[in-house]
């Protein structure tokens, strides 16, 4: 009984020494999460914070540039601040806005379209300028349409060399003389830079070794100007998830020997990313198995 008595109180012991041991880790661990906790806390407050800081903070200056340039052209008879002892933010923005409203309104009448013929006339007679106002027309005209397909299809280019790829996307069908003197059928794509897009290369690529992304044109701008920390999630199906369109091995040997003995380049039919794509949507099934 003494025996037994004994292993109880050592097995007491032991059990309280364990215990006691048990909540100094549970309180290390507790501290590790509270720092944590506040961590997470400051770098969500940060991402709440940041975006809409900095979209209201370039608001209030684009706001402010154009009320600078608009409000003094203002009559002071009807101007509001005139009678006000204080400033309307907005208040050129709002005459620009109105301004260009009437304006729009005018030339789809018969007077305005005579006046925007006439006035392209004489601007189209003036060695310069010319140029400039049609190449900025020709541009706005394809931005701003309501059915253009500019910058509506985001897709993957090796760029610049094989095994790299970036992200581009289409502007328009190759035409002209430069399709012409093209064995194949090109597209012309814009290449966009990191972190400002606006300026980038214009590439005629042959169709079929582009890879279309299922992103859209805005997610993979923001991948762009993120230099890839915002990441679109993959959208496709399973079936096209398991297939790879592309290898960095791809062309490797053939473009050595292109570059050496200028032989030309003979790759198997369907090898290329284009045409595993098509085929992969056509018959999904037989890539699965």
């Amino acid at each position: 009984m003494v025996g037994k008595g004994l292993n109880i109180k050592m097995n007491e012991e032991l059990l309280g020494g364990g215990s006691s041991q048990a909540p100094k880790s549970q309180q290390r661990k507790k501290a590790l999460s509270f720092a944590q906790r506040v961590r997470a806390y400051l770098m969500t407050g940060i991402l709440v914070v940041a975006p809409i800081s900095i979209t209201l903070y370039l608001a209030w200056i684009f706001i402010g540039f154009v009320d600078d340039r608009v409000t003094p052209l203002i009559p002071a008879r009807y101007n509001p601040e005139s009678y006000l002892p204080f400033a309307l933010p907005g208040l050129g923005l709002l005459v620009l806005i109105i301004f260009l409203i009437l304006i729009g309104a005018a030339t789809a009448g018969f007077f305005g379209r005579l006046w925007t013929r006439a006035s392209e006339q004489i601007l189209g007679r003036m060695p310069v300028i010319r140029n400039v106002y049609s190449a900025v027309k020709q541009i706005l005209e394809t931005v701003l349409a309501q059915q253009s397909n500019a910058f509506r299809e985001a897709v993957l280019v090796e760029y610049p060399r094989r095994g790299i790829w970036a992200i581009a996307f289409i502007t328009g069908r190759t035409e002209g003389e430069v399709q012409n003197v093209t064995e194949e059928e090109c597209t012309n794509i814009f290449l966009p830079t990191t972190p400002n897009p606006t300026s980038g290369f214009l590439l005629f690529v042959p169709k079929k070794d582009l890879i279309p992304l299922n992103m859209s044109v805005e997610e993979a701008i923001k991948m762009v100007i993120s230099g890839g920390i915002v990441t679109p999630p993959d959208r496709r199906p399973e079936a096209e998830k398991s297939v790879k369109l592309t290898s960095a091995h791809t062309y490797e040997t053939l473009d050595v020997l292109r570059e050496n003995d200028r032989a030309p380049v003979l790759i198997p039919k369907g090898s290329r990313p284009g045409d595993k794509q098509a085929a992969v949507r056509a018959d999904p099934k037989k890539e699965e198995a």
